[in-house]
């Protein structure tokens, strides 16, 4: 890997400047499953072609467009948190998607519950229990690049969680009662979101928080990967998918039957599922 003599400063999808790194872009690409010899000849070639104020989103495309030459699986492993943006625009896929997290980890889960509280009756995003954990989750998703989830939504939820709470309470009721309120987010925590987050007892859970169990982590570990990531179907295809609740590529390759419905053909079909499978540990 070449040194840089040149320092240079990339604009983020916040319009913030930082300066580039080539450590963090290092990271990224070997959380791909790219060896150190392919990591190291993208890195030479970004940098090579580095200018003062490139965006970060030039600089990913152009490192996507040569983890897809050297193989598939890295390029939609490195697109993860871009994927997750394309679970949108209505957020209730990504809900579905949390659930799947919760269920692949030993949850009974369920989504859109309608939950009473001592004051008003609250639709829940996500429930989940398992061994005495009754958790309620809001999720709070963003289609955009650049908006962090601020001190308001940990507040607002807190609220809504504390009347359902108290209302079970009244009762006397431990089934009905929840004991863990979570808040996730596809994007981040400002500070004083966390901060407050922390204080209240809530759960938070962002693409990188908490360190070492964040969302990302948490989808590596499991190997749950949305259907977003494949760089082999299309976005008609993947809303098609999402629209039918096909939201895992575990789930596609249970579900493949889908993919005729598509008319894909039986070529591309395989090359699809032997995609996804190897991104979700799967053997066909």
């Amino acid at each position: 890997m070449k040194e840089s003599p040149q320092k240079f400063d990339v604009v983020k999808s916040s319009g913030e400047v930082v300066r580039f790194s080539v450590e963090k872009l290092k990271r990224s690409l070997l959380r791909s499953g790219a060896d150190d010899k392919a990591v190291e000849h993208i890195i030479d070639i970004v940098r090579d072609e580095l200018y003062q104020g490139i965006s970060t989103k030039e600089i990913y495309n152009r490192a996507f467009a040569l983890l897809k030459k050297k193989k598939s699986v890295y390029a939609s492993k490195y697109k993860l948190k871009k994927a997750i943006y394309e679970l949108g625009p209505t957020g209730f896929p990504f809900e579905k998607f949390i659930a799947a997290l919760l269920f692949y980890s030993g949850y009974e889960t369920k989504t859109g519950q309608i939950l009473q509280g001592r004051c008003v009756d609250h639709e829940v995003d996500v429930v989940a229990l398992k061994n005495g954990q009754h958790i309620v989750a809001e999720c709070k998703f963003h289609s955009e690049e650049g908006r962090n989830c601020n001190v308001k939504v940990p507040l607002y939820i807190h609220s809504r969680y504390r009347d359902i709470v108290a209302y079970g309470t009244e009762l006397k009721n431990t089934k009905i009662t929840p004991n863990e309120g979570w808040v996730v987010t596809n994007t981040r925590f400002t500070k004083d979101a966390i901060e407050y987050g922390t204080c209240a007892g809530l759960v938070l859970l962002s693409w990188d928080y908490p360190k070492g169990d964040s969302l990302k982590e948490r989808i590596d570990r499991l190997g749950l990967y949305p259907i977003t990531v494949s760089t082999l179907l299309s976005s008609r295809e993947k809303q098609f998918l999402l629209s039918r609740d096909v939201v895992l590529c575990r789930e596609l390759v249970n579900d493949a039957f889908y993919l005729d419905h598509l008319g894909i053909s039986n070529g591309r079909k395989i090359k699809i599922l032997a995609e996804v499978s190897s991104l979700c540990k799967v053997t066909l």
